[in-house]
């Protein structure tokens, strides 16, 4: 909103101005998502058996937020091994994973991806 102020001082014109939005239209079922919808989980890593449902979660066409401190408390030795199987596992179906920060790790199907800067 601006205001324009005309000679006599004590007149002033308002101005209003239409405020410009931009759209763009995304079709989610393009992109092989169920129900016009993307599921975004959070799933914990407690043991090495949870690998199974998490990649399970991801092959359904969930975006996962894999907590992973549980296991890196109790064995460092299985965590490796579990992102090691979730690597694998994603990046054959085309997926992708990333970790963030420390205690985390996002893991995509096939129609999302990280950017990283």
């Amino acid at each position: 909103m601006g205001f324009n102020i005309l000679k006599r001082g004590a007149e002033i014109e308002e101005e209003v101005e239409e405020p410009s939005e931009e759209y763009i239209e995304v079709n989610v079922m393009d992109s092989g998502a169920k129900k016009g919808a993307i599921g975004i989980k959070i799933e914990k890593l407690n043991e090495f058996a949870d690998t199974e449902r998490v990649l399970r979660a991801v092959r359904d066409g969930n975006i996962i937020f894999l907590k992973i401190k549980g296991l890196k408390e109790k064995d460092i030795g299985e965590l490796k091994r579990a992102v090691d199987k979730l690597k694998k596992a994603i990046t054959a179906n085309n997926g992708d994973i990333a970790g963030v920060e420390q205690d985390w790790l996002v893991l995509t199907p096939e129609f999302a991806t990280v950017h990283r800067e």
